[in-house]
């Protein structure tokens, strides 16, 4: 069992009073975790010491930022074995949990090459004499508030750049993933950047709401971002416009997957076994609507149905699973729930389905309608449905039908034709002949709808996490009208 204390000011410590919650893992029922539960004063020091330190890091020089940055890097990527000893809290596989220290390794690396880029402009001023400027300068502490789902690429998301472009920051770990929260925030410290530049709060489930709006409501806290479901993104975005703090908000999403009737069947079934069931299909980007031609959709089903058939989902202990636990029993019962409501109002369930506490198996289903639930809402699991469509403007009219507009894919051997469509689907990210589910630290990330605002990944989170500055040199006398 892992002891998982708050980090403030450089220094592990209990809550105040003491409290703690456990965090256990989601198929054996065993504490993984036994975590500081924040109280409202603790939240209140942890953006205190990070306004402390704001100065002195703002002011360092971005070379030495970005040495620091790089070592973090380092120092995340050689302790990979304890974020992935940590996967028991959310029933994931070790194979999610590496990919995810690589991703978040690199995410450390790419904003450490952002801190030489963080620029301003020259404006030409129409007054005589006067020499004009737009500085992007640091704004202050900035709160990150990042999920469970991919625990060590999200959270690690929501500190790098803002970390790059002279903030300090407090991370709000995710209940579920706690653990593993605070060990990003102790490489960090560990990596030299300094007590009070990133701090860790956890806080008990009941405890979130209370939390969360205590942190945003602080004056010192200039910039908010979140990661999460669209449900509390919207109460994180209201509280946010609230107490006059921009936000970042990456949300739900239930991506469509396009299949036209020239697309490489083989290379598009691989594409959207991984989109549709890699993590248990926990993923935001993850290929929830298989949009496919009516030419070619019984041959793709069929070729889907049989990659389906190989992936078991259990245990992530167990050597023959392949996929591994939804990240715990209410989740497999809330997702069996679309399922069953799905087949009642007449879909084939064409494989999968079957639920045994938190492990789900990967789950087709065919004939779905806007009738049912599945249709529009997000099930975060391993459950993909197959829409029909004839030609290429059924299949857009079919993908842009959705609330959510975060990743997209299409499959064509006609690229020219693929990238036609591609500008019209209602989505901030669109992959042509590759999954849904793709990230890069350098890319822009973000939705649209309500999938969010605003973009994560290098030079675009320059604009989030900066506040430009105008300031003006006059040279020689003016003229005034009084």
């Amino acid at each position: 069992m892992l002891d998982v204390p708050l980090l403030i000011g450089g220094q592990s410590c209990p809550a105040r009073d003491g409290r703690t919650f456990e965090r256990c893992n989601p198929v054996t029922g065993e504490v993984v975790s036994r975590v500081a539960a924040a109280t409202l004063e603790d939240a209140d020091a942890a953006v205190a010491a990070a306004q402390a330190a704001f100065p002195g890091w703002a002011a360092m020089l971005p070379g030495e930022r970005r040495a620091r940055l790089l070592e973090a890097a380092a120092q995340l990527q050689a302790r990979s074995g304890e974020f992935i000893a940590a996967a028991g809290e959310t029933g994931a596989m070790a194979n999610w949990y590496g990919f995810n220290v690589q991703l978040a390794a690199d995410m450390l690396r790419e904003a450490a090459s952002m801190t030489t880029q963080i620029t301003g402009d020259v404006i030409p001023s129409n007054v005589p004499g006067n020499f004009a400027m737009a500085l992007r300068q640091p704004c202050g502490v900035v709160l990150g508030i990042a999920p469970w789902n991919a625990p060590v690429i999200l959270a690690t998301r929501a500190i790098a750049m803002p970390l790059a472009c002279g903030n300090t920051v407090v991370l709000k770990a995710s209940e579920l993933s706690p653990a593993v929260h605070r060990l990003i925030g102790q490489v960090l410290q560990d990596a030299g950047l300094g007590d009070g530049v990133v701090n860790v709060i956890s806080n008990a489930p009941a405890d979130a709401p209370a939390i969360v709006e205590r942190l945003i409501a602080n004056p010192a806290v200039r910039r908010v971002n979140f990661t999460g479901s669209t449900h509390v993104g919207r109460i994180v975005g209201e509280l946010s416009a609230r107490y006059l703090k921009p936000a970042l908000l990456e949300l739900g999403g239930k991506a469509p997957f396009l299949v036209l009737d020239d697309a490489d069947l083989d290379a598009a079934v691989e594409a959207a076994a991984f989109g549709a069931y890699f993590n248990q299909g926990q993923i935001c980007m993850s290929t929830e609507r298989l949009i496919v031609d009516h030419k070619v959709a019984d041959a793709f089903v069929a070729k889907l149905t049989a990659k389906i058939k190989t992936l078991r989902a259990g245990n992530p202990d167990d050597s023959e699973s392949v996929l591994g636990s939804l990240v715990d029993v209410g989740a497999g019962t809330r997702i069996k729930g679309l399922i069953d409501d799905a087949v009642t109002l007449g879909a084939t369930l064409v494989t999968g389905g079957q639920l045994q506490g938190s492990i789900l198996q990967p789950t087709l289903l065919d004939g779905v309608t806007d009738a049912m639930r599945l249709y529009r809402e997000e099930s975060f699991g391993p459950v993909a449905v197959v829409l029909r469509g004839d030609g290429d403007e059924a299949l857009l009219r079919l993908a842009n039908d959705s609330d959510f507009g975060l990743s997209a894919a299409i499959f064509s051997r006609d690229t020219s034709r693929a990238l036609a469509l591609a500008q019209r689907v209602e989505s901030g990210i669109c992959h042509i002949n590759g999954p849904t589910v793709h990230d890069e630290a350098q890319m822009p990330f973000g939705g649209v709808k309500s999938s969010g605002y605003g973009s994560f990944g290098g030079k675009a989170s320059i604009e989030q996490f900066t506040q430009l500055h105008w300031v003006t040199l006059q040279n020689g006398p003016r003229h005034y009208p009084i």
